[in-house]
């Protein structure tokens, strides 16, 4: 392979998400806020990473925890002011990091001026800025929605006896990207935030964004999927590229689309760098690796398997092996924490998964992304009633089958690991009551198991912690651009108990041993050539290496090493 010509910032960085509600609050109400992401920027600062990706901190009613947007240039107030945003920015710049927002442009709150102005009148100069059918044409064609009680995404407004369209709660209506006043309306809030100085955009269900304004009932062919119905509209690239154009290709920034419903075949699509759309997106191939196939949020019965876990990041990593760019993930605000769910939180091998996962996310090509807490092995927390969760998927869900006579306790079983509030129990700093993140109750339980090690506080000064383990991934990385840009090949694909993979640019070459049991296992790598296997770091004390092309892992047990 070629010495790296292409090198850009974006692709180099590591990401650190922030769900503010949950990150550090500043004034004692129980919720997090700007102020106290800033009281807490030296410890950001001290993880290596260079991107902090903020999810919604926008004026909203919090039908969805800030996805809901009633001011696209305002400030939540729980969240603070915009003078706090500022404070925040200029932190942010004063320690050479850079700061991603989230774009929410499928939908709006139905509380934001345009909606309201929208609903008054047929004859609303909004009007055409969302979905409208009329009553008298009949019950409009079916329609999912994520967060509605029955699934409905038609939502009657007496009114102006009329239906509006909303893909997810009924307090976020669809904007229609048809009406090319809403997309002036969308590049210019965009322009606002850039010339403030934000560094880029993490673009929320941005598949979904085109829609047949025809409303045709759901084709055959996608045998009753919405969600790949939804992110296949008729003019969504046409729009993305009018985006860069007017937009993106004016600033020096990052864009990173949420992409439902997009395969492997439409990968490129998106981010070929010649289309000039997007420079990245998340696909949600491995978040369904656990789930059943038709319902995004059940749990698969069956345990999965680690060969379809490394045939799903292998296929992705070839489809931009010669264009465009990855990105990787293990877990975020919406779905439950990549311990618990990919690795084995138990008291006997936390420690070790939650490392070698750190590990295989800045071993793989593709920009990585580490949610809050994921640094520290931060776990699910598995409520037990309803009355302890706030997320409007779980609330809603509960409703449904409550009304349809379904199995309440199932559910909660399941929700136990298939829950977003999961991942937005608060930041775990130190093991005092709430964990250091405020000194009034948390508006979302703090994880119990705070106190035992898994905060900031503990494993500050362990060398050997899960947190400072990251810090030295994180330097590896940056200090090894083959680790960035080489070329990847996977190794075994059928190990059931094993991860392997080779890193390769030019004469740097990594070998990248993962362990994904609970039990000591051994891998013989006839495949590959190399004299000597010098250990670059691992999770444990054990070497692994015990000669020739033999390698024996404890559990759990991640290690790289450069091949000479």
């Amino acid at each position: 392979m070629h010495r790296v010509t292409n090198r850009k910032w974006w692709k180099e960085g590591v990401v650190y998400q922030i769900y503010p509600r949950s990150f550090q609050d500043s004034t004692g109400n129980g919720i997090g806020d700007l102020r106290g992401i800033v009281e807490r920027l030296d410890y950001i600062k001290s993880l290596g990473i260079d991107i902090i990706w903020l999810n919604p901190v926008y004026a909203s009613p919090n039908d969805d925890n800030g996805y809901d947007i009633a001011d696209y240039r305002g400030i939540m107030p729980e969240f603070g002011t915009m003078e706090d945003f500022d404070l925040l920015l200029a932190g942010i710049r004063e320690r050479g990091l850079k700061l991603v927002m989230d774009l929410v442009v499928n939908h709006s709150s139905d509380e934001h001026n345009w909606f309201l102005e929208s609903r008054k009148s047929r004859n609303s100069a909004y009007r055409d800025y969302y979905h409208w059918w009329p009553a008298e044409k009949g019950t409009p064609p079916k329609r999912w929605s994520y967060f509605d009680v029955e699934g409905d995404a038609w939502n009657y407004d007496e009114r102006t006896d009329a239906y509006y369209l909303h893909s997810f709660s009924e307090k976020q209506p669809d904007l229609k990207w048809e009406n090319p006043k809403v997309r002036k309306e969308v590049y210019d809030i965009m322009k606002f935030w850039f010339d403030k100085g934000v560094d880029g955009f993490r673009m929320d269900v941005i598949s979904f964004i085109s829609k047949d304004t025809d409303y045709p009932e759901l084709p055959s062919e996608y045998e009753g999927d919405f969600v790949s119905f939804y992110s296949n509209g008729p003019k969504l690239h046409e729009y993305l590229h009018e985006m860069h154009t007017e937009v993106l290709d004016r600033y020096d920034v990052m864009t990173v689309g949420e992409a439902p419903g997009i395969g492997l075949d439409k990968a490129l699509d998106f981010v070929d760098e010649d289309r000039k759309e997007l420079n990245m997106f998340f696909h949600f191939d491995l978040m369904a690796l656990d789930r059943e196939e038709k319902e995004v949020f059940l749990m698969r019965k069956d345990k999965w398997k680690l060969s379809e876990f490394k045939k799903i990041h292998s296929d992705w990593d070839a489809a931009f092996a010669q264009k465009g760019w990855g990105s990787m993930f293990l877990n975020n605000h919406d779905f439950p924490r990549s311990v618990s769910r990919w690795g084995d939180d138990s008291e006997a091998n936390w420690h070790h998964s939650a490392t070698m996962l750190q590990t295989f996310l800045l071993t793989m090509r593709g920009t990585p992304y580490f949610y809050y807490g994921e640094e520290i092995g931060m776990t699910n927390i598995e409520f037990d009633r309803i009355s302890e969760y706030r997320d409007i998927n779980t609330l809603n869900r509960y409703q449904t089958l409550k009304r349809e006579g379904g199995d309440l306790e199932a559910f909660l079983l399941n929700e136990k690991d298939a829950s977003r509030d999961n991942a937005r129990t608060p930041m775990q700093w130190d093991g005092s009551k709430n964990a250091g993140f405020s000194k009034q109750r948390p508006w979302l339980r703090v994880n119990g198991n705070h106190t035992n090690g898994i905060n900031v506080a503990s494993q500050e000064n362990d060398p050997n912690s899960v947190l400072n383990h990251f810090r030295k991934m994180v330097h590896i990385r940056k200090q090894h651009l083959g680790l960035i840009y080489g070329s990847y090949r996977l190794l075994q694909q059928n190990n059931e108990d094993i991860y392997a993979y080779t890193r390769t640019l030019d004469r740097e070459r990594y070998l990248v041993i993962l362990g994904f049991t609970d039990k000591k296992s051994t891998i013989v790598l006839g495949e590959i050539e190399f004299d000597r296997a010098d250990l670059l770091i691992s999770n444990d004390g054990h070497r692994a290496h015990t000669g020739g092309n033999v390698f024996e892992l404890m559990p759990y047990q991640a290690c790289v090493y450069v091949l000479r």
